[in-house]
C-alpha cells in the first residue's frame, strides 16, 4: 500500500486511539460520542480516525478545539491545501495527515475499506460511538474485537 504523510509523524509513535461511528446514528448515540470527544481532549492519547460520518466529522470539531493530538487518515489523494481548521494543529505539530490512497480523486468504497483497515491494524484501541446494522464498520469491528469497544448498542 502506498502512503503520504503530511505533519508530525511522532504521533505514529504514541498511544492512538481510533474512532469509528456509522452514518446511519442512534439519536442515544450522539452526546455518548461528544462525551467521549470532550474526555479525550482532556487525555494525552492521540485519537486516530478516518472522520467521514457526520459524528465523526463532529468528534474532529471537538478534538481541533483543544490540544488533543490528531491523526486524520484519508481514503484519497493528500490535501492540495490544507483546510482552515486543520492549520493551527498542524502549526502546533499536533496533527498528521495520512493518505492511504494518494492517487485516488475522491473516496471510493474500496479506499473507505482501506483506510479503516489500515487506521484499525495500526491503533492501540478502537472506540466505535455506534455500529448501525447495515455498516461495514461490523466487518472491523469482528476482525479487532479484542481491542474494541462500542459506546452506544441501542
Amino acid at each position: 500500500m502506498q502512503i503520504e504523510y503530511l505533519g508530525n509523524r511522532k504521533l505514529l509513535e504514541s498511544r492512538k486511539v481510533a474512532f469509528f461511528c456509522s452514518r446511519i446514528v442512534s439519536s442515544g448515540a450522539i452526546l455518548r460520542c461528544y462525551d467521549w470527544a470532550t474526555q479525550m481532549a482532556d487525555s494525552s492519547n492521540v485519537v486516530i480516525g478516518g472522520f467521514q460520518s457526520k459524528i465523526e466529522k463532529d468528534v474532529l470539531h471537538f478534538l481541533l478545539k483543544g490540544k488533543q493530538p490528531v491523526i486524520i487518515v484519508i481514503a484519497r489523494q493528500m490535501y492540495k491545501e490544507l483546510p482552515n481548521e486543520l492549520t493551527n494543529p498542524m502549526n502546533e505539530g499536533r496533527l498528521l495527515i495520512i493518505s492511504t490512497s494518494p492517487n485516488a480523486v475522491r473516496v471510493s468504497k474500496d479506499t473507505a475499506n482501506k483506510r479503516n483497515s489500515y487506521l484499525s491494524e495500526i491503533a492501540d484501541e478502537i472506540v466505535f460511538g455506534y455500529i448501525s446494522k447495515e455498516s461495514s464498520l461490523n466487518n472491523i469491528f469482528q476482525m479487532f474485537i479484542e481491542k474494541s469497544q462500542i459506546l452506544y448498542t441501542h
